[in-house]
């Protein structure tokens, strides 16, 4: 798949937001609740609802939920809010925000692109919506952060099946590697990527078309980033992940489950195996 040019392109007489700003700000009508025939095209005086290129949204739309016509998987769910794996609670319940629009504003209205990647990493206000109300366990902020790196990743011209999935654990010196666009999930001990150059990291390829396949490609990683045999909370999160099918419903709860159930401490890439002495 080729690249574009990577720039803002004009349109009339209305300079287009650039794409790799853009696709953070695309589907911020879905935490307004809307969907996006009835989205606006601005919200607090910030370009919002605009196209993303080489289609990128469609295919990390289908690494979450199903193509086609959608079908409600919950009963009598009519809501935007996600319903947590982890607890089968509404998101919006466990986590009350004061003021939303002003939270959402927040994550949208830097115009430089490598802080709104960090910025949606560390958001918390996103992952209080779903994808689709028909698919209430997906995540608006993980769908997000892939279409982020789907896009940074067709426009550097790889194809969706030359791209990897790939881990990489705390270094010696406690920071956990970052890599603009290009990393789905931060936590405080790891960070996975999906990325056409894994340089050297556990990795694995995604497959040949987008699909919801989290769970496979998760069992064929030749390293997972946590200490599976060292403790039960660990092989409770491994042998979870290997059934969830959705992309954006298993890194949410990964960020679920390590905010509740991660060590004090983490082990270093390298060194011995960390934590508090808790059990899942």
């Amino acid at each position: 798949m080729g690249s574009d040019s990577g720039s803002a392109v004009t349109v009339g007489d209305e300079a287009s937001v650039e794409p790799m700003v853009s696709v953070y700000r695309h589907d911020v009508h879905k935490a307004r609740m809307r969907s996006h025939e009835h989205a606006e095209g601005s919200f607090r005086g910030v370009r919002v609802n605009e196209d993303v290129p080489l289609g990128a949204d469609g295919d990390a739309a289908l690494l979450s939920r199903p193509g086609g016509e959608p079908e409600r998987t919950v009963a009598a769910h009519e809501s935007w809010f996600r319903v947590s794996l982890l607890t089968g609670e509404l998101a919006s319940t466990v986590e009350p925000v004061r003021d939303i629009g002003a939270a959402l504003r927040e994550v949208i209205e830097l115009d430089d692109a490598e802080r709104l990647h960090a910025a949606w990493l560390d958001a918390s206000v996103p992952s209080l919506f779903c994808e689709s109300p028909y698919y209430p366990y997906t995540s608006l902020k993980y769908h997000t952060l892939l279409a982020a790196a789907l896009l940074d990743n067709y426009r550097a011209g790889f194809g969706f099946e030359e791209l990897f999935f790939a881990v990489s654990k705390r270094d010696e010196a406690g920071v956990v590697e970052v890599v603009p666009h290009r990393t789905v999930l931060s936590t405080p001990g790891f960070a996975l990527h999906v990325t056409g150059g894994p340089d050297g990291r556990p990795a694995v390829r995604l497959g040949d078309v987008p699909a919801r396949s989290f769970a496979d490609v998760w069992a064929r990683l030749p390293e997972v980033p946590f200490d599976v045999d060292g403790e039960r909370r660990w092989r409770v999160l491994d042998a979870q992940l290997r059934r969830v099918r959705s992309w954006s419903a298993a890194l949410q709860f990964i960020e679920e489950y390590i905010a509740v159930l991660s060590p004090v401490e983490w082990p270093c890439s390298g060194g011995a195996a960390g934590g508090d002495g808790r059990d899942a």
